[in-house]
């Protein structure tokens, strides 16, 4: 059984919270005592997942590269819940292999929207509601690949950099508010992300991963809802690895 982490009585958002790494944290949120809103561009997905667990959710559909439909979400969520005390910044999309000259441009821009102005038009809609309740946690799910870079993947290493220094900056602005700002970089997991990589690439994440495995769904998780909780008092603004020892730094 894992760790007790007291999450009840809040209320959470997680983008992309209907599969993968959003879903686990939607899980163990749910198991810490959360209510959880599940943002996901697939309705239908959100729907089912919402239907095959247990506890207070909400299925809502958003579009995280829309900053009205964000903004549209975060009333629906709430409406539906009053407040909002948690955000998980999770969606994301892996883009194609390519070396950098090679790099579609119309495919780079689309990574950066997914990933990057994703995480920026969340936090800019939710963060103002936080500072009014003078209490939040925002983790943002940035990945190793942006403290490393990983080659053939520029698109994908540049957007989580990018996250990376958007936790920087903005745990620094809402310190003084109570609002812990902190972003996890963890090494690849089995998700439906890999769908989006080359074999050789995917070959590649691995052998650089002194564990010698992917790191499970539900470690990320974990470390998630500590970073979500009332415990993570004082932290902001930090990059927690879970790369299984492959980070540098």
């Amino acid at each position: 059984m894992p760790n007790k982490i007291d999450l009840a009585g809040r209320f959470a958002v997680v983008t992309g919270g209907a599969q993968g790494i959003g879903r686990a944290i939607v899980e163990r949120f749910l198991d810490s005592g959360a209510a959880v809103a599940i943002w996901d561009r697939d309705r239908a997905l959100a729907e089912k997942t919402a239907t095959e667990l247990k506890g207070k959710l909400a299925a809502i559909a958003c579009d995280v590269t829309d900053l009205k439909d964000v903004e549209r979400a975060r009333d629906d969520t709430l409406k539906a819940f009053g407040r909002v005390d948690i955000l998980v910044n999770n969606a994301g999309i892996a883009g194609p292999n390519a070396t950098t000259w090679d790099y579609p441009a119309d495919e780079w821009a689309k990574v950066m929207r997914v990933n990057l102005d994703g995480p920026f038009h969340c936090c800019r809609a939710i963060a103002p509601a936080m500072i009014a309740q003078k209490y939040g946690r925002i983790v943002n799910i940035a990945s190793v690949a942006g403290k490393e870079g990983n080659p053939n993947a520029s698109a994908y290493s540049v957007s989580k950099a990018g996250v990376i220094a958007l936790t920087k900056s903005l745990g620094k602005e809402l310190a003084a508010h109570d609002i812990a700002v902190n972003c996890i970089t963890p090494a690849a997991a089995k998700t439906a992300i890999f769908d989006q990589m080359k074999q050789e690439h995917i070959d590649y994440m691995l052998s650089k991963i002194p564990r010698a495995r992917f790191v499970k769904v539900e470690e990320i998780a974990a470390l998630a809802a500590w970073c979500a909780s009332a415990d993570n008092s004082f932290t902001t603004g930090a990059v927690f690895d879970i790369s299984g020892g492959r980070a540098t730094y």
